[in-house]
């Protein structure tokens, strides 16, 4: 004679089926509320045994904290756009008020320096004017360097690898990261050949990053390129 078998004896009830059964029975707590003082669980901070209740509280607080410190960090990414546009503002509004032209280049290099403390800023410009052919920003680029210009479709950030831009600089040696920025007439990720190059440097290899945001050195690569027309 055989009997039946349980089906839970080939079929034993898991973690995840008690899961799923509390989850779709909201109303299970209630009528066993005293299962919620009676439960005792690990707390990862004091590691001393407490209640369901009191676990998740400190789910709960934990959570709180987390939102919070995001809250903090999009005030502080806010607070720094601020400043940072800010003085982009002041830096455009310095092009503006300059009024000789031969100077144009190195007030906008020393203006860069000084409202973003950058350690090293120098430009190339080429086919320019007859005027300013002969001028230090008009010379010394290869065709290697113009081609890699016009071939940025937005600032290049990282490390120095040996870019020929550099040499441009006072002190390229010091220079351990860097962040290139072609000068084109309209937007950067324009399709017109660039026709000058911004290099900004610094000694600290994290200044400028692969992944760090580019969208306000385009907009100052825009803003220079626009000033730096009445060169051509």
């Amino acid at each position: 004679m055989t009997y039946p078998t349980e089906p839970t004896l080939h079929n034993p009830i898991t973690e995840d089926d008690i899961a799923n059964y509390l989850s779709n029975t909201p109303d299970f707590f209630q009528r066993h509320a005293e299962l919620l003082a009676a439960v005792q669980l690990t707390s990862p901070h004091s590691h001393r045994a407490v209640s369901l209740q009191e676990r998740q509280a400190e789910m709960l607080r934990e959570k709180i904290k987390m939102l919070e410190h995001r809250i903090m960090e999009m005030i502080r990414n806010g607070t720094d756009n601020v400043l940072l546009s800010d003085k982009v503002l002041r830096w455009a509004g310095a092009l503006l008020e300059s009024k000789e032209t031969l100077e144009l280049p190195q007030q906008m290099c020393t203006a860069i320096a000084q409202e973003f403390s950058v350690p090293q800023v120098a430009l190339r410009v080429w086919d320019v004017a007859p005027a300013f052919a002969g001028q230090p920003f008009a010379m010394g680029v290869s065709d290697d360097a113009r081609v890699f210009a016009s071939s940025l479709t937005e600032p290049f950030c990282g490390l120095n690898t040996g870019f020929e831009a550099v040499s441009w600089l006072g002190e390229p040696d010091a220079a351990a990261s860097i962040a290139l920025v072609p000068l084109r007439t309209g937007p950067i990720a324009g399709a017109s050949p660039a026709f000058g190059m911004l290099v900004l440097a610094s000694s600290d290899t994290q200044r400028f990053t692969s992944g760090m945001g580019t969208d306000f050195l385009a907009r100052i690569g825009e803003l220079a390129a626009a000033a730096l027309t009445r060169l051509r």
